[in-house]
């Protein structure tokens, strides 16, 4: 499975972006997908993550509100749309698409948010 993120970039505070995520070589449907993202000097954190069906969602505390998670799995593709952006939300942002023996990553798409 490859996955590739895209959308990020540089915005200021209060703004939106959207990340998407491209996912080949399998079914998306088959995998349940996360978006992680790992900001300067901290560790890689869980930001929201998506069931196979898009049925059950999670977004963390420091998210939640702000950020929604959705994925067609027609198009094999995932988004993080992301509102009310803070500059504590600058990170490399990662998507991740896991089953119950495979964990895969995509390599990463770079957001700024100034202050």
């Amino acid at each position: 499975v490859q996955l590739q993120a895209s959308g990020g970039g540089l915005v200021q505070a209060g703004g939106s972006l959207r990340l998407s995520c491209a996912v080949s070589g399998r079914t998306l449907s088959n995998y349940g997908v996360g978006w992680f993202r790992q900001a300067p000097g901290k560790e890689r954190e869980l930001v929201s993550a998506i069931s196979r069906s898009g049925g059950n969602t999670y977004c963390a505390d420091s998210v939640k509100g702000r950020f929604t998670i959705s994925r067609d799995n027609a198009k094999n593709m995932v988004f993080l749309q992301m509102s009310s952006l803070k500059p504590e939300d600058t990170a490399v942002y990662y998507c991740n698409a896991r089953d119950r023996f495979n964990n895969y990553w995509g390599q990463g798409t770079e957001v700024t948010v100034s202050s």
